[in-house]
């Protein structure tokens, strides 16, 4: 059984999803970086200062095993996942020390093993030596309807054709950011959800962790 699972890929490939099925199914720990990149850039908007190495080295974020998310001793699970926290997170993400600051907490989070953990850059910076890497992806359109139903369910208004430009924008910033670009490790497996159910995107990253 492999130990650490590594899941990248781009902004609603399901990652975050299938990634919670998956840990716990397997009785593992499933960490969430993109969430932890959110709430710096939720602690950057709600400061009103502008983003510091200061401000950062102050910040408190942890995840508890419910996978909910805690920024400064406060739960801001929900308060994360707009597409403004989400556009702030990957410029965050830019930011040199604020990677070296959240890629250790993750490495700390990842030392014992038995996790599975998604990102942008798991397999190719922060676990490199992850024993299964799996980079999820689908097309833009099909992401675009997940992010749109996701808005629509959480009470939030969205139009389709806003969150396919914003779905894109994304996925520009994220390849094409100097530090740690999102892109697929050599060894990772590459596993396109476009027409898959989350269940069948499941069965397959569990028939790999257990090979």
């Amino acid at each position: 059984m492999k130990k650490i699972i590594a899941v990248d890929g781009p902004a609603g490939a399901g990652k975050s999803t299938v990634s919670k099925i998956v840990a716990a199914r397997l009785g593992y720990t499933y960490i969430d970086t993109g969430a932890m990149y959110r709430a710096v850039a939720l602690k950057v908007l709600q400061s009103g200062e502008p983003l510091s190495e200061s401000l950062v080295g102050n910040v408190d974020i942890s995840l508890d095993e419910a996978a909910r998310v805690f920024l400064d001793g406060r739960e801001v699970t929900k308060e994360i996942r707009t597409p403004e926290i989400g556009l702030g997170a990957s410029d965050v993400a830019k930011v040199a020390y604020v990677r070296k600051k959240l890629t250790q907490l993750q490495r700390d989070m990842a030392a014992h093993g038995k996790v599975i953990m998604d990102g942008r850059d798991i397999g190719t910076q922060v676990l490199p030596n992850a024993d299964l890497k799996i980079f999820l992806t689908a097309s833009v359109e099909e992401r675009a309807r997940r992010r749109l139903d996701e808005l629509t369910a959480k009470g939030l208004q969205a139009d389709f054709a806003n969150v396919v430009k914003e779905i894109s924008l994304r996925d520009k910033q994220d390849t094409e950011r100097e530090i740690a670009p999102l892109a697929q490790a050599d060894d990772a497996v590459l596993l396109d959800s476009t027409s898959l159910t989350i269940e069948q995107v499941v069965a397959e990253i569990l028939r790999l962790a257990k090979d």
